[in-house]
């Protein structure tokens, strides 16, 4: 009777171990069904576009976003709002320079997910490390996933300031007198994440 108890015991104890155990899905990201949309400004204009994500991967716990990580190609910055198109390619080629993101010499950024918060439905504060040009701060930011099995949708508003990242061009932080020459040091970007399970 002792020897059943005890088997009984060890059983529980078994499957309340397994119980707790996370069971994690690394899903990748569909790189070409997913967005990265920023938005720059002046004092009496603001500039829009987009850049590519190279790959990613959500890391998901029964249904719960836990982690990810996601690179973004920033050789593609791209500018959607100007119809010249001199004029578009020549900011294009700015962005790209040593003023901005220096991409010959700083291709990728990356977000890595250091900590999740799970709030109200599909709701998230996600905690997270931004790396550009090799200069990593800490940023955190509200998201919208929506999980179903191995699929999800997600979507998110990340505000930086650019400086931080050594992006100091035409920054009032940095340089007087600007006037309606001065960039603001937010820089605002809208992401939206399907996965390439879908």
């Amino acid at each position: 009777m002792k020897n059943i108890f005890l088997s009984l015991i060890l059983s529980v104890a078994t499957l309340l171990a397994f119980a707790s155990k996370p069971h994690i899905d690394y899903i990748k990201v569909d790189a070409q069904r997913s967005t990265v949309k920023w938005i720059g400004s002046k004092i009496n204009e603001s500039h829009e576009g987009t850049v590519n994500i190279q790959k990613g991967m959500l890391h998901i716990n029964h249904g719960v976003l836990v982690g990810g990580q996601m690179s973004i190609d920033m050789n593609s910055i791209t500018t959607t709002d100007i119809e010249n198109e001199k004029y578009r390619a020549k900011l294009d080629s700015h962005l790209k320079d040593a003023d901005f993101f220096n991409v010959k010499e700083f291709p990728s950024a990356v977000i890595t997910i250091k900590k999740v918060i799970k709030g109200l439905g599909n709701t998230y504060e996600i905690f997270a490390d931004l790396t550009i040009k090799e200069i990593t701060h800490s940023i955190n930011f509200k998201a919208d996933v929506y999980i179903k099995g191995l699929n999800y949708k997600a979507s998110a508003n990340i505000k930086i300031d650019r400086t931080k990242w050594d992006i100091k061009y035409k920054s009032a932080s940095f340089f007087k007198d600007l006037g309606d020459r001065l960039i603001r040091d937010e820089i605002e970007f809208d992401i939206s994440l399907m996965s390439a399970t879908q």
